[in-house]
């Protein structure tokens, strides 16, 4: 480090320190969450109101928010999702907080980015049971969304391509930073308890971060649910093998964020798992081939739990009304 010759001794320290800190979060295998940087406001606030909006769907009654609700982790709280018509879904929502750092979408990584993801439940039979063309002609029929969609993208026109792109950019401002363990990588050594410490360096002497790291402490790999013994279950979600055919890639799932984990219940793949302590018993065993104390256990789960960050905060927003060209919903048909 270069330091100017005007720098006096007081300054030299906090300039010391902050580089110690600075170099201790990098020997750490999880980073911590940097803030959203918003480049377009139009775009994202387009965005915000398409994700909000059940009109996209079939009954006019299912948003993006229904299965990702954002007063709620980002999630549904439910095992699985409910569909049109209340058709259960195959699998367990996962988060959308923090999902921009995913390096790829749905649990089987059918999606290779959020833009991807976001057309894919509006035309869903089980999800929102819509089509893109009934959706595009929904907010065509919406003269102030109409004008919206040209302030976004500097043209007129609404298709689902623009559609997508809109719903992506507001997703992608959904990160949680400054949870307690972030303040803790940044050098704030008070923002832990001795359990919460004690659990995370069991967390990762484990071997608990060979999957779960980096800023989305997950996310950023897919591995096999049931390494040392089998994994029970009634669902029949495949996996990555849905995807690629192979069967060596046959329950091999993306390994869920940690992030705000204790908001994101049930867990795993089929939400069959409603506790963590459940979590951390049931992932020591099947895929660490050890079984935790139950001192060790809840120490682990108090270090989970620092990993809740600021939830996103913003005015929710009042959604144009519709015309007499609108389409009408049809949740009963």
């Amino acid at each position: 480090m270069t330091v100017p010759t005007s720098v006096g001794p007081t300054t030299l320290a906090v300039l010391c320190a902050t580089t110690v800190f600075a170099l201790a979060a990098t020997d750490e295998p999880i980073v911590p969450i940097q803030p959203a940087k918003i480049t377009s406001p139009a775009l994202v606030e387009l965005g915000k109101k398409l994700y909000f909006d059940p009109r996209l769907s079939k009954s006019g009654f299912i948003s993006c928010n229904s299965c990702h609700n954002l007063s709620m982790g980002g999630t549904d709280n439910l095992p699985t999702s409910i569909g049109d018509k209340w058709q259960q879904g195959p699998i367990n929502a996962p988060t959308v907080l923090n999902s921009r750092m995913n390096l790829a979408q749905f649990w089987d990584g059918r999606a290779k980015d959020l833009k991807a993801q976001a057309g894919g439940p509006i035309a869903n039979p089980g999800e929102m049971a819509f089509t893109h063309q009934l959706a595009v002609e929904v907010l065509e029929s919406i003269p102030a969304y109409v004008g919206e969609f040209e302030k976004a993208f500097g043209s007129p026109g609404v298709d689902i391509d623009r559609v997508t792109t809109a719903i992506a950019a507001f997703e992608e401002t959904l990160v949680t930073p400054n949870g307690r363990f972030d303040k803790w990588l940044k050098g704030d050594k008070k923002a832990l308890s001795a359990q919460e410490l004690a659990g995370y360096e069991l967390f990762k002497d484990s071997g608990c971060v060979a999957c779960h790291n980096g800023e989305a402490v997950g996310g950023s790999s897919f591995q096999k649910m049931g390494v040392m013994e089998p994994y029970q279950t009634k669902s029949k979600a495949e996996g990555l093998a849905g995807v690629t055919g192979k069967d060596a890639d046959r329950f091999n799932f993306k390994v869920p964020t940690l992030r705000n984990v204790e908001m994101t219940y049930p867990y795993f793949h089929d939400g069959a798992y409603w506790t963590l302590t459940e979590v951390v018993d049931l992932m020591g065993r099947l895929q660490l081939g050890k079984t935790f104390s139950p001192e060790e256990n809840a120490s682990i789960v108090a270090f989970l739990k620092t990993l809740t960050g600021d939830q996103p905060d913003f005015r929710l927003p009042v959604l144009p009304p519709s015309t007499d060209k609108t389409p009408r919903p049809k949740p009963f048909g």
